[in-house]
């Protein structure tokens, strides 16, 4: 492991962002990135997992992460003693199933051998039959092979699934899987949540958990078990009440977690310990 991942790989007490899109908002070598890093810090946020959708944005999420750490280890991200870790994703969301594999796979194995240690997962891939912006064979066609290629590589499958179920379990269940499945930004119900539950997966939760429509998606965390349960901003999508109408970011992943130990009738300060060691255990990060 490189001296980066060294000091950035040991975050302390706060929350745990289990799910950004950073690179959305700051581009690798921009203005912003590292500020958004010390934003989040200074509202208790010890760390995130920053991911792609494709190649190019997998990509990204792999040089802005290794910019975090440089500019960690560097001090040019004013942390104040403050421990901060950063990790990356790659993976082919199901919008861009029609793309193939072949360039994914090529930036995955690329940066396992350039960064050992910082890419922690395959995804985010799954399903999506509310857009449908690729057609569902190639979605299914894509969705399986990520499931196999994260299994491969001993690494996190991060599952994306909206109106489509039946068909993610089918898939998820239907061949061998890797250890560790992340459901993020969870939509559905009791149901699906003991669903995934029963597949082994960690269920995480996102700004939707806040939004006076989501009653099913608070049972479903109500009923997750702590070592389970992860938190997420998604940023720069779905900003939690009161911030709707913003950009999300990681530092509001706190608002997020405060509802979530609302539901579970917790103090904020347990659920952001116990969220943050699943996403430990769920991203084995070390």
């Amino acid at each position: 492991m490189s001296a980066a991942a060294d000091s950035v790989s040991s975050a302390g007490g706060g929350w745990f962002d289990s799910h950004c899109h950073l690179q959305d908002t700051y581009r690798p070598g921009g203005v912003g990135a590292l500020e958004a890093v010390v934003e989040a810090a200074d509202a208790g946020v010890v760390g995130f997992v920053c991911v792609g959708t494709d190649a190019e944005t997998s990509r990204q999420a792999v040089a802005l992460v290794d910019e975090v750490r440089a500019g960690i280890v560097s001090g040019a991200v004013a942390l104040g003693g403050r421990t901060f870790g950063a990790w990356a994703t790659v993976g082919l969301h199901p919008h861009d199933a029609s793309q193939g594999l072949a360039e994914v796979e090529q930036v995955l194995d690329d940066a396992l051998a350039r960064h050992p240690g910082m890419v922690v997962a395959v995804g985010e891939c799954g399903l999506d039959y509310h857009y449908d912006h690729s057609p569902r064979p190639a979605q299914r066609e894509m969705f399986a092979a990520q499931v196999a290629l994260a299994r491969d590589r001993n690494l996190t499958l991060v599952v994306h699934t909206r109106d489509a179920w039946d068909d993610t379990f089918d898939i998820l269940a239907g061949s061998p899987r890797p250890e560790r499945v992340v459901v993020h930004c969870f939509t559905g119900g009791p149901d699906e949540a003991r669903r995934c539950l029963d597949l082994g997966a960690f269920v995480s939760f996102s700004g939707i958990v806040t939004f006076k429509s989501a009653d099913d998606v608070r049972a479903a965390a109500a009923l997750c078990p702590l070592d389970r349960l992860l938190v997420e901003t998604d940023a720069p999508f779905l900003a939690p009440v009161p911030h709707r109408g913003e950009d999300n970011r990681p530092a509001l992943v706190p608002v997020v977690g405060e509802a979530v130990a609302a539901v579970k009738v917790l103090e904020p300060d347990t659920l952001a310990a116990t969220s943050r060691a699943a996403a430990r255990a769920a991203f084995a990060l070390s």
